[in-house]
């Protein structure tokens, strides 16, 4: 049998870059995305490179300062840390994907009204990892607050307004009571 009666109606062989990438399903910001990604590109990377969703920052690109938090599943976590592999199936949350339209998010809200960025860098993963402080519910005191936030850093040293921001999305969210 020749090699070409062999293989018609055979699938073709991959192409190099289709055998070193893996088909993975996210829910981006409530949209469905079907990507191709090496295993070894991190969430952090497919959402600025391939996505182009550039809110999320990399700061450390070592999980130590917080810039790159956003939620999966409604879990803040560092997505320079985390394999985009890893997270197939999964329902991921940025920074672009909080507000309602021209609506802030209540906590992007908090954060203006507390006036709780200077340079704005580390905001984005600020205010992820906010939003996710508060869907956990553990933070029942101020000081919890700052022991919870106490991954996400701020060169600028924000810490008393980003405090303040979150305290009043809290007050917000439970309606009106506070630690």
């Amino acid at each position: 049998m020749s090699k070409t009666s062999r293989d018609a109606g055979a699938r073709p062989e991959p192409s190099a870059s289709e055998s070193s990438t893996h088909p993975i399903r996210l829910e981006v910001n409530g949209a469905r995305k079907e990507l191709r990604v090496a295993p070894w590109t991190t969430l952090l990377d497919l959402l600025r490179e391939s996505l182009d969703l550039t809110g999320t920052k990399k700061g450390c690109d070592h999980g130590q300062c917080g810039a790159c938090t956003v939620l999966v599943d409604g879990k803040r976590i560092n997505s320079c840390l985390t394999l985009a592999v890893m997270k197939d199936g999964a329902q991921v949350t940025t920074i672009e994907g909080l507000a309602s339209g021209e609506t802030l998010h209540p906590m992007q809200q908090a954060f203006v009204d507390q006036d709780a960025f200077q340079c704005g860098y580390c905001t984005p993963g600020q205010i992820c990892s906010a939003v996710g402080l508060l869907a956990e519910g553990k933070a029942k005191s101020l000081d919890d607050v700052r022991e919870l936030m106490s991954g996400n850093l701020c060169r600028c040293g924000a810490y008393p307004n980003i405090l303040a921001a979150i305290e009043q999305a809290r007050r917000q969210s439970s309606g009106g009571s506070t630690p």
